[in-house]
């Protein structure tokens, strides 16, 4: 029986009896799927009746699918490029007379009473704080060719675990669980640190120490080929790599926007950072996605290996 394995408000039970109500084929996309027995997974949903057996329905059952996949991570680089003009136009327009205005608030400083020095000591803290915000915005500009070489990512990961737990993570517990066969990853060893650091700062955020776990995880997986703007073939993406946190979960209503810019759940968040990992990724030509329940979120990053020369 389903109810043995599906909790009684399940969407897919709900999903049979309007198959059964209607007499006709019934799907549905997202569907959260989970109970006693089962694991939560996001899957689609087809219940059809057996037309040659009357009060039979055929279910199937489909984790997401690989075009799901590059669907996502299409708009994940767009959501990056939909901030390029931007950024671009705020180094010009911003930078300049932030320059000026700090200044100006530097000269006030030296003829101003004490009281009114930390006036101008404020505007001096400001300016910076927007020009660190718009110095962060600049790298979406950046569309300089990415100098590449074979990377190990273990070592990557390696590096990104001890910056992070000689800071914002030491009250974390680190789960590795590496392929040690893993090729290297053809990418930019920097900028990947970058995006990693990102990733496990982001779940060091959304778990609460002590309790909170961050696993690093590598795998081969057979993957999507893409096209890669600047590439005469399909890149290959066998290269795995999870961050996942054992935190409260994304909101469900968020995670079809969270690579957009300055979207954050962040109290004081500019909703920058997973734009910028979209954009190395995508620049990569590499694919990210999140998978996000209660007590289990995953950003899966695909990337290349080293092309046979």
């Amino acid at each position: 029986m389903l109810t043995d394995y599906l909790a009684g408000d399940s969407p897919l039970l709900s999903l049979v009896s309007l198959c059964r109500g209607k007499g006709r084929s019934v799907a549905e996309h997202a569907v959260l799927l989970e109970g006693p027995r089962l694991p939560a997974r996001r899957v689609t949903v087809d219940v059809t009746p057996v037309i040659e057996r009357p009060g039979t329905l055929l279910i199937a059952v489909r984790e997401q699918t690989i075009a799901s996949k590059i669907d996502q991570q299409m708009s994940s680089r767009g959501a990056a490029r939909s901030v390029t003009a931007m950024a671009a136009m705020l180094a010009h327009e911003v930078k300049n007379p932030l320059s000026g205005i700090r200044g100006a608030a530097q000269l006030l400083e030296t003829a101003a009473s004490p009281d009114d020095q930390m006036l101008t000591r404020l505007i001096v803290d400001e300016v910076d704080r927007i020009k660190a915000l718009v110095n962060r915005m600049e790298v979406f500009s950046d569309s300089r060719a990415l100098q590449r070489e074979p990377v190990n990512i273990h070592q990557v990961l390696d590096h990104v675990r001890k910056l992070a737990q000689s800071g914002f993570a030491r009250d974390h517990r680190f789960i590795e669980l590496y392929d040690p066969s893993l090729p290297p990853v053809y990418g930019n060893r920097d900028l990947l640190v970058q995006v990693f650091l990102n990733l496990v700062k982001n779940a060091a955020e959304a778990t609460l120490a002590p309790g909170g776990e961050i696993t690093l995880k590598t795998a081969y997986q057979h993957g999507v080929r893409l096209e890669v703007p600047g590439a005469k073939t399909r890149v290959h993406l066998p290269l795995v790599v999870t961050v996942q946190d054992n935190g409260e979960g994304i909101p469900d209503d968020l995670q079809p926007h969270l690579f957009d810019a300055f979207v954050t759940t962040k109290t004081n968040g500019s909703g920058l950072g997973l734009a910028l990992v979209a954009k190395i990724i995508g620049d990569h030509g590499g694919v990210v996605e999140v998978d996000s329940q209660p007590r289990r979120t995953s950003f899966r990053v695909y990337l290349p290996m080293v092309p046979n020369r």
